[in-house]
């Protein structure tokens, strides 16, 4: 099993910034690829960024130039450094990671932006 923690959520302005944390722990070895998914009221589950081991990374076309996912392989953690903040990125935040083909979540963390 893999356990993840998100961290980092929050309230703020539109315009400001935000660095989530994703926290793995349990049988983290072959994860190959992490990630950071939103979903928001009566909106299905999206993805946000992704990033594999090698470093590749994936971003929704509605994030990019304003987000930032990476990862400290020594730490058994990733990030997603959120500028620009918008609204519409209001939502709950779950970290992802795939071993084996098997997906694993975090419970989630919330990120409420003001306009």
């Amino acid at each position: 099993q893999v356990r993840l923690v998100e961290s980092g959520g929050g309230l703020v302005q539109a315009g400001g910034s935000l660095r989530l944390s994703c926290a793995a722990s349990g049988s983290i070895f072959s994860i190959n690829a992490m990630g950071w998914y939103r979903q928001a009221p009566g909106k299905q589950r999206e993805l946000v960024a992704t990033i594999t081991t090698g470093g590749s990374t994936n971003y929704a076309d509605s994030v990019k130039g304003r987000f930032t996912i990476s990862r400290d392989s020594t730490k058994n953690a990733w990030y997603l450094q959120m500028n620009s903040l918008k609204p519409e990125d209001t939502a709950v935040y779950y970290c992802s990671a795939r071993r084996y083909g098997v997906d694993y979540w975090g419970q989630g963390t919330q990120v409420t932006v003001s306009s």
